[in-house]
């Protein structure tokens, strides 16, 4: 078995590496390609990964190349996890936003919008490569920001994709966590959008094998503990009887955030110190396992969300994922062709929704603006121009006015004009 890891010299590398090394009987990769145009990186998380396998006793042989054919030729399974413009961009998409009052973020609001911008025409470009050089059945497992939009841009287009988020594996380990349980005794109700979900039910499989919904006690007797977990009012919770995910703080707590972020370093600065320990770790030749710095890097149980639907898909289990797919009347409300995030039935020939409960209607509200958006969002990314962006950053639910699209949309195009060439 042949995988490849488009943007491999992320720092979040030997945490898949990791995942691999652990879970080969799940996962039995005999070739691991890690293709990435930067050459220190290349170097420095190439080696950390070979000696991790090395150090595991893998069979595997871990590759590492700018050659993106090489890299995908003859592979089962392709994963993106791109950082189109690197931390200095998203250091940008966490500030200009401000000057107008909205949030800085690499995946809500304008800062997102921008990021989508950015990444779409790379990911359909790379991904046409894949369809060329991959084996025909290969998937795209899509980890990169924004990945709803950047997952139905995929789609669109007529290629084999799955978006994954760690969101949902997040939850369910947290709660595992608190009922002292394996984690995967724990099955979600998680719907909604990539970063806008809720989760309406945790149900908890007893020894018995007969499961019951513990998100009552989580919203009565552990309420606070909830709330605090995701940094927002008890009230809030207790209201919508569901837990929704941090992002949604962005939506329901907008001007406290904003006055968080004005008065603290931006996440890219807290990131950009981080992966400079972690490039000196993965430069020590006695590093032979993941290091403790890297769970600072976010993205936690990334591995084993990864490994997860990789492996059903390539095992053709069937099981149930909570995944970013086509919505195909699951939310009757949206067009078939959106891209939601839910439980998915996973096979090695398609990856299907499952049908759940509607959506109140302050939820489903929300989610049909956003998704609006990102409809509007995917068009600018792949035919550009002000005007695509003007339209799209005016129906975000985050901006609204028509003069603030109008400053925000200067400031965005400002900002990217050495990476979007149609900016210029």
């Amino acid at each position: 078995m042949k995988l490849a890891v488009v943007g491999g010299g992320s720092t979040y590398t030997p945490e898949l590496v990791d995942g691999f090394a652990r879970l080969r009987d799940q996962l039995p990769v005999d070739e691991l390609w890690l293709i990435d145009p930067d050459p220190r990186r290349r170097e420095l998380v190439g080696g950390v990964a070979q000696r991790m396998f090395a150090h595991a006793g893998h069979p595997g042989t871990i590759h590492v190349t700018d050659d993106l054919v090489a890299g995908v030729s003859d592979a089962d399974a392709v994963m993106f996890q791109l950082r189109i413009g690197g931390q200095d961009a998203r250091q940008q998409d966490e500030t200009w936003p401000h000057e107008v009052c909205c949030i800085g973020q690499e995946t809500t609001g304008p800062g997102g919008f921008a990021k989508a911008l950015r990444t779409v025409p790379v990911i359909l470009e790379a991904a046409e490569l894949v369809r060329r050089h991959a084996k025909p059945d290969a998937w795209i497992v899509d980890f990169t920001n924004p990945v709803g939009i950047v997952t139905r841009a995929l789609l669109e287009a007529g290629h084999r994709a799955v978006g994954l988020c760690n969101v949902a594996i997040g939850f369910q380990r947290r709660f595992a966590g608190q009922f002292d349980v394996a984690p995967d005794r724990i099955r979600l109700d998680h719907v909604g959008l990539n970063h806008l979900t809720w989760e309406r039910g945790v149900h908890l499989r007893g020894d018995d094998g007969v499961e019951r919904d513990v998100l009552p006690e989580l919203l009565g007797a552990r309420l606070d503990e909830t709330a605090e977990s995701v940094e927002m009012s008890p009230a809030l919770l207790r209201l919508q009887q569901a837990v929704p995910s941090y992002y949604l703080r962005y939506f329901y707590d907008h001007d406290l955030v904003l006055d968080e972020q004005k008065h603290s370093r931006t996440r890219a600065e807290a990131v950009r110190e981080t992966e400079q320990a972690l490039l000196e770790r993965y430069a020590d030749p006695a590093v032979v396992e993941k290091p403790a710095e890297l769970e600072q890097r976010g993205g936690a149980y990334y591995s084993e969300a990864a490994i997860d639907v990789i492996s059903s898909i390539l095992g053709d289990k069937g099981d149930v994922q909570a995944l970013n797919v086509r919505n195909d009347g699951t939310f009757d409300f949206l067009p078939d062709d959106h891209v939601i995030e839910v439980p998915a039935r996973v096979t090695r020939d398609a990856i299907t929704a499952l049908p759940v409960a509607p959506l109140d209607a302050d939820m489903a509200g929300l989610v049909a603006h956003v998704a609006g958006y990102e409809r509007l969002a995917l068009e600018a990314a792949v035919h550009g121009g002000r005007d695509r962006v003007l339209r799209a950053m005016w129906a975000h639910p985050l901006v609204g006015q028509v003069d603030r699209a109008e400053k925000l949309t200067d400031l965005l195009l400002a900002a990217n004009k050495d990476l979007l060439p149609w900016a210029r």
